[in-house]
C-alpha cells in the first residue's frame, strides 16, 4: 500500500538532513521491549496508525522521575494490557533511529529527529490470553508471536537497522530457547 507522501526518496530525505531541517532537532528519549515468550519467539503488533503491514515491538516515551525499567514495564502493560514479563536483559546502549523527512511533521508535531531508545528484552510469564490489545488508548490492530529473524522484513524500512542492532544484542535469548535456528 502506498503512503501519500511515497513520492519523497531516500536522496531527498538525505538533503533534508544536510539542511539541516533533522539535524537541528533533538531524539525523543523513550524505551523498547524484546518480549519473548517460552518458545523464544518475539511479540509484534501491527499499528492502528499505519496504512501499511508494518509491525513493531512495544515501546514509548518515559515519564518524568520514572525509571527505565519501571516506564518499559508501564509501556508494555499499557500498550498490550497486561506488564506480565521478568526483565532478562537490558541493553548495553541507547539506539536510535531517525524519522523520514515525510513523516517529520506528523509525529510530535515536528518537534525530534526521531528517537534514542534503551532496549530490555524480557521474558512474558502470562498466557496469550493476558494479552489485550484493546486497552484504553489502543496503538494497535493485532498482534502475533514471531520469528527473531524475521523482525527486520516486518518493521517500517526506517526501523530496520534498529531492529537489525536489537537482534544482535538480544538474538542469544531466542537462539536459547532452541526452536530458532
Amino acid at each position: 500500500m502506498t503512503k501519500p507522501d511515497d513520492h519523497i526518496t531516500e536522496a531527498e530525505d538525505a538533503v533534508a538532513e544536510e539542511d539541516g531541517e533533522v539535524t537541528g532537532l533533538p531524539y525523543r528519549d523513550g524505551v523498547g521491549v524484546m518480549l519473548f515468550n517460552a518458545s523464544g519467539r518475539v511479540f509484534v503488533a501491527r499499528r492502528i496508525d499505519m496504512p501499511s503491514e508494518a509491525w513493531q515491538m512495544p515501546q514509548g516515551g518515559i515519564d518524568p522521575g520514572e525509571t527505565l525499567r519501571a516506564a518499559a514495564l508501564r509501556e508494555l502493560e499499557e500498550e498490550i494490557g497486561t506488564a506480565k514479563a521478568e526483565v532478562i536483559a537490558e541493553g548495553r546502549d541507547w539506539l536510535t533511529y531517525e524519522f523520514p523527512h515525510w513523516l517529520l511533521p506528523k509525529v510530535w508535531d515536528g518537534r525530534y529527529r526521531g528517537q534514542r531508545q534503551k532496549w530490555f528484552a524480557m521474558r512474558f510469564t502470562g498466557d496469550d490470553a493476558d494479552i489485550n490489545i484493546a486497552t484504553e488508548t489502543p496503538e494497535f490492530l493485532d498482534w502475533k508471536w514471531e520469528d527473531i529473524n524475521l523482525l527486520p522484513e516486518i518493521i517500517v524500512p526506517f526501523k530496520r537497522r534498529l531492529y537489525q542492532d536489537i537482534i544482535s544484542e538480544f538474538g542469544y535469548l531466542a537462539l536459547s530457547r532452541g526452536d530458532v535456528s
